[in-house]
């Protein structure tokens, strides 16, 4: 019987030589792996800057941070920033921890990311951010987002950690907004251990991040910068000088090494990608009683969406049933609409515009499998037999 995984390995001797490059240096803090990874990384998403992090989730933080503390219109606390419904969790936990008020919006049925209609009617002269999430490797008309901006003082950031290499009109996902994140946990598409990424091509940002990574210290900061000013010439007053409350989320010198590694085979990584989600587009194109996500500009295909149509004479319980039994792993589009959560419910300072059916519609009907960095014609076919 064919397995069908959500994620593989993607290392080879390339990675372990990495790790032992860096075991032979004997410095395991954040060092010039990282520093070369952040400039390659930079370089081949098209940003001036990127600084890694220790995961996604936290390039999240450091980002919603980094628009507390800027010198001009900083967000604060009760201000509103516009979300879509459907995420992952640690997309909306640093809002709520910076104590902003966060807007909930629909998403669209069939491209999954945010609903650009309802975005439009939600926009107020409250609305201070948007954080848009390129859901599942499927990338956010990013023309029609900006139209809605155009002579608005609202801010534009995106979560990209589903979507690296996504690209709308020739142009990288995550370079979109004033900055953007990506992931490079096991099974996205990159794998560097734990890690993660911001790019920005704001200077002034770029030093907020580089300090709130590391303790909000001076320390990683030019001599001349936007948060400290001129540091001093005295490396040693400079050591442990705090000026913001900053964290400690540097990555290992082992993520920096291995990210270097798999950086020069993300092309093909993304290629293999993309052909799966052809054949996939091909073999699940109007299937009788499921729907699958609409591509928008060119996904990158993180996994593969399905979604019981209205009319289905199957309950999605019987659906995961048969995949369970054929040794196909599932898994919840994300996690569904995410205000259904306790979290939200108890600690979040919110708002739902309009309602939100179509992410109610997936999160009791919708889930997803895997795609991978390497061909897997054979386990999509295995999975439209196991659905037809």
């Amino acid at each position: 019987m064919t397995k069908y995984s959500l994620a593989s390995s993607t290392w080879d001797n390339a990675e372990l030589n990495a790790i032992k490059r860096v075991i032979d240096s004997d410095m395991y803090t954040m060092g010039i792996e990282v520093s070369e990874y952040e400039r390659e990384f930079a370089s081949f998403f098209g940003s001036k800057y990127a600084i890694m992090t220790s995961s996604g989730s936290t390039a999240n933080l450091l980002m919603i941070a980094a628009m507390c503390f800027r010198k001009e219109n900083p967000l604060q606390r009760g201000d509103e920033v516009i979300v879509p419904a459907v995420s992952w969790s640690t997309t909306y936990f640093p809002l709520q921890q910076y104590g902003l008020k966060v807007k909930f919006v629909d998403i669209d049925k069939e491209t999954l990311n945010i609903d650009l209609a309802q975005l439009e009617k939600a926009v107020t002269e409250s609305t201070k951010a948007i954080l848009l999430v390129n859901l599942l490797g499927n990338p956010v008309d990013f023309d029609k987002v900006s139209e809605i901006v155009t002579g608005k003082d609202i801010t534009v950031l995106e979560d990209n950690c589903e979507s690296m290499g996504a690209k709308f009109k020739g142009r990288s996902a995550g370079t979109y907004g004033l900055m953007g994140t990506f992931s490079s946990f096991f099974s996205h598409h990159i794998a560097t251990m734990e890690g993660g990424c911001v790019v920005t091509d704001d200077e002034e940002m770029y030093h907020l991040l580089l300090c709130l990574r590391a303790h909000g210290w001076t320390r990683n900061l030019p001599t001349e910068n936007h948060v400290s000013g001129v540091k001093s010439d005295d490396p040693f007053e400079e050591s442990f000088k705090f000026v913001l409350p900053g964290y400690n989320v540097r990555p290992l010198e082992m993520s920096g090494a291995i990210g270097r590694e798999q950086l020069k085979k993300l092309p093909s990584f993304i290629n293999c990608r993309r052909e799966n989600g052809a054949f996939f587009q091909e073999l699940f194109r109007g299937h009788p009683y499921l729907d699958i996500q609409k591509e928008v500009g060119e996904s990158s295909w993180f996994g593969f969406a399905l979604i019981l149509k209205p009319d289905s004479k199957y309950s999605r319980k019987e659906v995961l049933a048969i995949l369970s039994d054929k040794d196909i792993e599932v898994r919840p589009i994300v996690t569904g609409n995410f205000v259904k959560n306790t979290a939200v419910l108890k600690y979040f300072n919110y708002e739902i515009f309009g309602d939100l059916r179509n992410a109610d519609w997936v999160d009791q009907n919708g889930f997803f499998v895997g795609n991978h960095q390497c061909e897997i014609k054979e386990q999509i076919t295995h999975l439209k037999s196991c659905l037809s």
